[in-house]
């Protein structure tokens, strides 16, 4: 599994790290069943702490990316209720379309964007 950090970055490096992996399911270079290395094996590779690695498999599970098992550590198992990912999807884009209408991006604008991502998802 490659997982790019970016130590200079804003964003705090468990989200980057929870973000990597879900691009990783997303582009099917993760695939449900997969495990994912143990915590201490990640935190090595990368050379971040292992609680950072924890905090970001924690919020996989809690948001159903992963279920813990005792014996086989971290697995892919998407578990997401359509209906409550589509509402906290709708929650978290409120915010971005405000900004690019206060930066006078137009609706086409964004739904090429949107366009391109899933492409290059799909092309993975």
């Amino acid at each position: 599994m490659y997982v790019k950090i970016d130590f200079n970055s804003d964003e705090a490096i468990y989200i980057q790290l929870r973000n990597q992996i879900i691009y990783g399911i997303a582009t099917s270079q993760i695939r449900e069943g997969d495990n994912l290395p143990s915590v201490r094996e990640l935190a090595d590779l990368i050379g971040i702490n292992m609680h950072t690695v924890n905090k970001a498999y924690t919020i996989l599970k809690r948001d159903g990316y992963v279920k813990v098992d005792r014996r086989k550590g971290a697995v892919i198992a998407i578990d997401i209720n359509k209906l409550q990912a589509l509402e906290e999807m709708k929650d978290n884009l409120q915010v971005v379309l405000a900004e690019a209408i206060c930066k006078n991006i137009s609706c086409d604008e964004v739904k090429e964007i949107v366009e391109q991502i899933y492409r290059e998802f799909e092309r993975g």
